[in-house]
């Protein structure tokens, strides 16, 4: 009796722990979403996401549309589009925020393409090598969910930059919350203890 006990306390210590954990992170999440992104940057990277042949999901559409309303906004602002191309998809993602861009009226002038990332990680390393050499001012643009790891990445990269949440959509909340959970325990894994 005592052993089972012991075994109850032990899982209940552990799934109390797991839940403030999942707070941590939710909090985390939610501080990064709420920024206000500054007028007038000097670029934006977008970055991309799964690609249905040449169409963008909903959460992947949702950071090209608050892309196209800043780069509305703030005429002078530069857009690199950060996205290979991945299993099922006709088209890189880099090559599918050009396409979508243009159509709400972006010229192609202001794009400039970076198609071989797979990864976060890559967006952020390979659209460094591609921001204009006189460009100060930089934001993130990709869906709130993933706000706080994309900055983190950049930051790791000694790229300082800001962020411009886009919507992640009701339908994918759960599925990205729960993937970004993992993936942001992967990121502390990796630059605390891997490293």
């Amino acid at each position: 009796m005592k052993k089972k006990k012991r075994i109850l306390s032990v899982v209940g210590v552990i799934a109390a722990l797991g839940l403030l954990y999942i707070g941590f992170l939710q909090f985390k999440i939610s501080q990064y979403s709420k920024m206000e992104a500054p007028k007038n940057a000097d670029y934006l990277i977008v970055l991309g996401a799964s690609v249905k042949g040449t169409v963008p999901s909903l959460a992947f559409a949702s950071r090209i549309n608050a892309a196209a309303i800043y780069l509305k906004e703030n005429k002078d602002t530069v857009v690199i589009a950060s996205g290979g191309k991945g299993p099922g998809e006709d088209i890189s993602e880099a090559e599918s925020i050009k396409r979508e861009l243009v159509k709400q009226g972006i010229s192609e002038s202001r794009i400039i393409l970076e198609d071989r990332s797979t990864d976060t990680y890559e967006n952020i390393d390979f659209s460094k090598k591609l921001i204009p050499k006189d460009a100060k001012l930089g934001l993130v643009v990709t869906n709130t969910f993933h706000l706080y790891r994309a900055i983190s990445i950049a930051r790791d990269q000694d790229l300082e930059v800001q962020g411009l949440p886009a919507k992640t959509p009701l339908k994918a909340v759960f599925k990205s919350y729960t993937r970004e959970y993992l993936a942001i325990t992967k990121f502390y894994l990796k630059r605390y203890i891997l490293d």
